[in-house]
């Protein structure tokens, strides 16, 4: 209830998630720092009386709470960051100069530092470095005039300045934190999603590595197993449906195939266009590659045959798959992508170009791994660009 409140200030339906995020942290902090100025308002009247010590928390409050009511009507919450920054970066000042040195106010200037830390929270790192050497210009003065503020200080009682430095360190560091906590946790969440969409597009191993080192990314595997999948009728398909319905019946098929890259623990390398590329034994070798994309392979068959049931459509799935060495690596700068590079993968990809619709198309690499656990039918030999004749196989089932 709170929360849906205060995001209500100074809102903008064109704000990003980071801006609302900000637009909240501000009015928090600065309204925080307001009710604190009223308190310290009351302590220094009860202390000083009337006077200009007393008079100077309450012009933050009414600078601060103007600044705040400013934002909300123009949306621009770096109006209240600004007045915020300003004000206890000067005003405190002020207090403490007023008071007398550095002890006889029990430091009230440690209030400014919260400047710099709004300015790294909000700001630039420039903006911060900024606001930073002017928060050091404020300690020099303090500390270089500190025998003629000491000189001219206001009566006050050692306990009162024991009260007064629990008080302003206490609070200040608290409210530092609170700037500290955000940054971090704002830092943290955006490194999370950085990670996740890196490991949506590189594999774990490689997203470790392009991280950590520069340069090219290239590797060999001796023993992958690459298929290529095709849907057949997709064509026919998005030439009668409306965008919405092409794109959100691929992402169907699509997210299905993702589930079994995942159960079979293989690796998806990218798709085109109604083409899929997975492979099994990259970038990290793992057992019974052939067996689990078989399983995968026979598995996608009965998505598409479920999805074909259910839209009624003329869905159909060509597949290829081979097995061999293969060179992996990862290309581009901006837009990367770690793609497979080799005979085994032209093999798969002409397999299942060749293969008929319905079918599982393998080559007799592929033959001789499986031939034990699963039932094959022998195609016979067809031309394979480059290649020339090979012997290939329609996987048909795992046996019982």
């Amino acid at each position: 209830m709170i929360m849906s409140t205060l995001s209500k200030w100074a809102y903008n339906p064109t704000d990003s998630d980071n801006i609302r995020l900000e637009k909240i942290a501000a009015i928090i902090v600065s309204g925080a720092c307001c009710v604190a100025g009223c308190v310290w308002t009351i302590m220094y009247y009860l202390i000083f009386g009337f006077g200009v010590t007393s008079m100077l928390p309450p012009v933050f409050v009414v600078v601060v709470s103007t600044a705040i009511i400013i934002s909300h009507y123009t949306k621009n919450h770096y109006i209240t960051v600004y007045a915020q920054i300003i004000c206890i970066m000067y005003i405190t000042a002020l207090i403490q100069w007023n008071i007398g040195g550095i002890f006889d106010s029990g430091f009230v200037l440690a209030w400014a530092f919260c400047g710099p830390i709004a300015a790294l929270t909000f700001f630039s790192l420039r903006q911060a470095s900024v606001w930073f050497v002017l928060y050091l210009i404020n300690i020099f003065i303090t500390v270089f005039f500190n025998p003629y503020f000491s000189a001219h200080a206001l009566p006050v009682s050692q306990e009162i300045k024991l009260f007064f430095f629990a008080m302003n360190m206490g609070v200040s560091t608290f409210v530092v934190f609170i700037f500290a906590r955000y940054f971090v946790a704002n830092t943290m969440k955006e490194r999370e999603l950085a990670n996740r969409l890196l490991l949506n597009i590189l594999p774990e191993g490689i997203a470790r590595t392009l991280k950590s080192k520069s340069g090219t990314i290239a590797e060999h595997h001796e023993n992958v197993c690459v298929l290529f999948a095709d849907i057949v009728g997709f064509t026919e398909y998005s030439s009668t449906a409306t965008p919405e319905e092409l794109v959100s019946k691929l992402d169907d098929i699509f997210r299905k195939f993702d589930a079994l890259v995942g159960k079979y623990k293989l690796e998806k390398i990218k798709t085109i266009g109604d083409a899929y590329m997975l492979a099994a034994g990259i970038p990290v070798p793992t057992d019974n590659c052939p067996e689990r994309v078989a399983d995968t392979a026979l598995e996608m068959h009965e998505e598409v045959e479920k999805v074909q049931r259910d839209s009624n459509s003329s869905f159909k799935i060509r597949i290829g798959i081979h097995c061999g060495p293969v060179v992996a690596g990862v290309i581009g700068h901006s837009k990367f992508a770690y793609d497979l590079w080799g005979d085994t993968v032209n093999v798969a990809s002409r397999l299942e170009a060749s293969s008929e619709e319905g079918k599982i198309h393998v080559s007799e690499a592929m033959q001789m791994h499986l031939n034990d656990k699963y039932t094959l039918q022998k195609r016979g030999e067809i031309d394979i660009k480059g290649k020339g004749l090979m012997e290939t196989y329609y996987l048909l089932g795992r046996r019982n």
